[in-house]
């Protein structure tokens, strides 16, 4: 199902639907790669791949949760960009996603993945967390260095809000799915470059990102009432 959200979204153009007439990005950044293997066509087919499920989920596509709707591109888009780097077997790619479905199942059940209950940390956030260790885990990374890449996922985004103007999953949703899946890559990238020692724990962090979402106001969890949905809403009006 993941796969098939990508495989639909790349192909597709014009606007989602809403009154924001957002417009689809996903297939025009996949047409402009350059098939010669590169660090930045890694970066551009993660970009591709993720928006093209995060537009699937604004145009009421079919999607995977993974771990929220808000937050759905981020492992499926760095998942089929690595699964095509490095050619992986079938046996590999699940196991990468059953690694990153223990960190959210970890993340939901000790805090939240609710934009509405803790802000974008617990979407995004838990999207970073999840997709981190997936990929040390498929570039070959050891059991310290995944619980490295999945607290460091999570701890870059603690206090992130949930402000989707207008209230639809788009601005700045959808660029951020994109964004977070390189970023992804790159956490997996640093743990990969140390032993896997650090000082916050994956349950720390969990913890405090729960905290975190008490605190916060309720404007920045998902009402629309905050941030760029309070003064990007001339949109709306226009």
């Amino acid at each position: 199902t993941m796969n098939a959200a990508v495989s639909r979204g790349i192909k597709k153009d014009g606007v989602l639907p809403g009154k924001l007439r957002y417009p689809r990005k996903a297939k025009e950044i996949y047409d402009k790669i350059d098939k010669k293997k590169n660090y930045l066509v890694v970066t551009k087919k993660i970009f591709a791949y993720a928006l093209a499920v995060a537009e699937e989920n604004s145009s009421a596509g079919t999607i995977v949760t993974a771990p929220t709707c808000g937050a759905a591109g981020v492992i499926p888009g760095l998942l089929r960009a690595l699964i095509e780097e490095y050619e992986l077997d079938e046996t590999t790619t699940l196991r990468a996603l059953a690694i990153a479905g223990l960190i959210g199942n970890l993340i939901k059940e000790n805090a939240t993945i609710s934009g509405a209950e803790a802000g974008c940390q617990a979407e995004i956030g838990a999207a970073c967390s999840m997709a981190s260790g997936m990929a040390v885990y498929i570039l070959g990374g050891n059991i310290d260095q995944i619980e490295y890449a999945a607290e460091m996922g999570m701890e870059h985004h603690l206090g992130m809000t949930c402000d989707p103007v207008g209230g639809y999953v788009q601005i700045p949703c959808i660029e951020r799915n994109a964004i977070v899946a390189v970023r992804s890559l790159n956490t997996a990238d640093y743990a990969l470059s140390t032993n896997g020692e650090h000082t916050i724990s994956f349950d720390q962090v969990v913890i405090t990102m729960k905290e975190t979402g008490s605190d916060m106001c309720s404007s920045y969890k998902e009402t629309s009432t905050g941030g760029l949905a309070k003064y990007y809403d001339k949109f709306l009006k226009a």
